[in-house]
């Protein structure tokens, strides 16, 4: 029988010096940190005999509420914990430690690049595309992690935009059920020269979605999230992190400062020094290090330019040749590779797990996502595939996994490694830890939870919607309404449209994709009733805040190139060398507004090539259009005008909002 006088009220748990005085206890006593107190204790689990009503009473044979709220909370804790014990065997991974020291808990590292795409690390992450890493970019840190870690060579963010991504992770839901499915403000728009309005859509993280954090916190878990938040509201702490950098955006991580560039430093220190708190503690935590790099502007050490300019002359890449680019994403693998050697230094790695990832594709003003399709802000695999990588105690090392998954996958993964149970009955994700022993395991994803990935807005591409079953991929463009399909096994880069050879697959995919938007009440794009195809946008106000600096100057910048490309996307599907004058006319009205302003001089490197400015080159196009048709030389006229149409794009840097 435990001695009730000797119980501590304020935690539910047994002082260590009175161990001696419980009979029947387990022979195997396990230790746990006490948050309240910062002390050890450990835990008799003779609980059968233990009355928390008897140890809460005060001499007058009242409850004392408040040190039973407490005691309560202590048992919680502790039920928390065996529920890891448990679950946490079941899958055969991060068995409970023998060493008393050691938390019942496996700790979880979670490092999340910004813009950084499939192939932008030294490390490969498909076993048969060398293409699938950079051949510039030097990341022997992130190397490392994957050699000793599972690669999952079909990873994908959950959007192609930053808080879209970021919230589904937090919440293990898809940016469609959440209603954030862009960045920005989230206010219905369209453009005179766009065909559609796009929908509304939530800016900021409702406190009333349960997120990793608070599943952490509430088994009893340190949680931390240091770096870019990027979901408004009040911030990490008010879902459920103990620690945070506050309501930080792409901003706070410009820093300008050459010892600490991207803030890549700082970030990683502060979570340096909460693992060694949380480790003295004998504390289990969960640590969110979510980089502002490889986001523009571009920011890296001196010295490690340095090295990359020299290396240009030596062994230029072919895909990836920005030093300083290349610098910036070695700075961020330094960061990694600090974080790995203080969980060794620490001697936690065998109850550890490190995932790294990105939040979508690479901009294709940085980097190249090649072989795989465009890049961040669309659907096309270069916005969405990404490196995914999970170490830690029984998970394959040096292994790859052919088996599709998404970002809100982690959240019932990650609380399935902590043996966390009570999960929201509306999630998206599955548990992938089957998944993780050898990288050969089955997964079961329900019919009515696809992957699927939806962006009903403009950027870099027309308001679309995308889904993966197996190795096919539905893409459905809502302007058109017309889909392309795709076999990514054999045809990753996107290139063999197969709705014309497999219509009964096409249209299986396209149903599956509208009923699960429609059963999640998705924000669709409607008609426009202002669209005007040949609206051309006027030239930005002159003087005095019209700078690139200026948002409203780049976002102005950016309608104006967008429209462009409308325009000349028009005069494509106008053009019929059997009936041209409704192209002829259009041209003409084009050629009339354009012409109310003189187009300003000027170039733009673009891609390693030196184009005009974007109004300048647009001019310069229809005057190439005018002589064609005029000399009769129009038979190359539909080449031509795709050609352009791609260049405009490579002007468009993506969204202008904050991403």
């Amino acid at each position: 029988m435990i001695d009730l006088n000797r119980i501590d009220c304020q935690s539910g748990f047994i002082p260590k010096n009175h161990d001696s005085m419980a009979s029947g206890a387990l022979d195997a006593m396990q230790t746990i940190g006490n948050p309240h107190t910062h002390h050890r204790f450990t835990f008799i689990p003779d609980i059968h005999h233990m009355s928390l009503l008897h140890c809460c009473m005060n001499p007058a044979g009242k409850l004392n509420d408040s040190a039973f709220t407490k005691a309560l909370g202590g048992w919680k804790a502790f039920l928390a914990m065996l529920s890891f014990a448990t679950v946490g065997l079941s899958h055969g991974l991060a068995t409970a430690p023998s060493d008393s020291k050691k938390p019942l808990g496996p700790n979880v590292i979670f490092i999340l690049a910004d813009d950084q795409g499939w192939n932008g690390t030294s490390a490969q992450m498909h076993p048969t595309m060398p293409g699938s890493k950079s051949d510039f970019y030097q990341t022997p840190h992130i190397e490392a992690l994957a050699h000793s870690g599972l690669r999952f060579s079909h990873a994908y963010a959950p959007g192609p935009m930053c808080s879209p991504t970021r919230a589904s992770i937090q919440t293990g839901k898809t940016p469609a059920q959440l209603g954030m499915t862009n960045v920005g403000r989230g206010i219905q728009r369209a453009l005179p020269s766009q065909r559609l309005m796009t929908p509304a859509f939530t800016s900021t993280l409702s406190t009333d979605e349960r997120t990793l954090g608070e599943a952490f916190q509430d088994a009893g878990y340190a949680t931390a999230w240091f770096g870019k938040w990027h979901l408004g509201g009040e911030g990490p702490q008010a879902h459920g992190y103990d620690r945070s950098d506050g309501n930080t955006g792409n901003e706070n991580g410009h820093t300008r400062d050459p010892d600490n560039p991207k803030d890549i430093h700082g970030v990683t220190q502060r979570g340096l020094a909460f693992m060694e708190e949380n480790v003295r503690r004998g504390q289990p935590f969960y640590l969110q290090l979510w980089h502002y790099a490889v986001h523009g502007p571009v920011e890296a050490h001196p010295q490690t330019i340095q090295n990359y300019e020299a290396k240009t002359h030596q062994a230029p890449g072919q895909r990836h040749t920005s030093a300083t680019f290349a610098a910036m994403t070695q700075d961020l693998d330094t960061s990694v590779g600090k974080i790995m050697d203080k969980v060794q230094e620490l001697s936690i790695a065998d109850h550890t797990y490190i995932l790294y990832m990105s939040d979508h594709g690479a901009g294709l003003n940085l980097s190249s996502n090649l072989p795989l399709r465009e890049g961040k802000g669309t659907l096309w695999e270069g916005g969405i595939r990404v490196p995914w990588i999970m170490q830690g105690p029984g998970v394959a090392q040096g292994a790859f996994c052919q088996t599709p998954v998404v970002g809100y996958d982690l959240f019932p993964t990650l609380c399935s490694l902590a043996g966390i149970t009570a999960l929201p009955s509306n999630l998206a994700g599955i548990d992938l830890t089957p998944l993780l022993k050898t990288g050969q395991g089955s997964v079961h994803r329900p019919s009515d939870h696809p992957i699927m990935f939806h962006f009903p807005h403009y950027g870099r591409s027309k308001p679309h919607s995308a889904i993966r079953v197996g190795s096919f991929k539905f893409l459905h463009f809502y302007e058109q309404e017309q889909g392309m399909l795709f076999n990514l096994s054999s045809d990753p880069g996107e290139t063999n449209d197969l709705t014309s050879t497999q219509p009964e697959k096409a249209a299986t995919l396209r149903k599956q994709l509208e009923d699960y938007l429609h059963r999640v009440q998705a924000g669709l794009p409607v008609l426009n009733t202002r669209f005007d195809p040949l609206a051309i946008a006027q030239g930005p106000a002159r003087g005095r805040g019209a700078g690139r600096g200026n948002p409203q100057a780049r976002a102005g910048r950016q309608a104006r190139i967008q429209q462009f490309q409308t325009s000349l996307e028009t005069l494509q599907e106008l053009w019929n060398p059997a009936n041209r004058q409704p192209f002829l006319q259009a041209l003409e009205n084009i050629r009339s507004e354009v012409g109310r302003t003189s187009p300003p001089r000027g170039r733009a490197r673009i891609r390693g090539n030196t184009l005009p400015l974007p109004r300048t080159h647009f001019q310069e196009t229809l005057d190439k259009l005018d002589e064609w048709i005029t000399t009769g030389k129009d038979s190359q006229l539909a080449a031509y005008l795709t050609e352009r149409i791609e260049e405009f794009k490579a002007f468009q840097p993506g969204d202008p909002r904050p991403e």
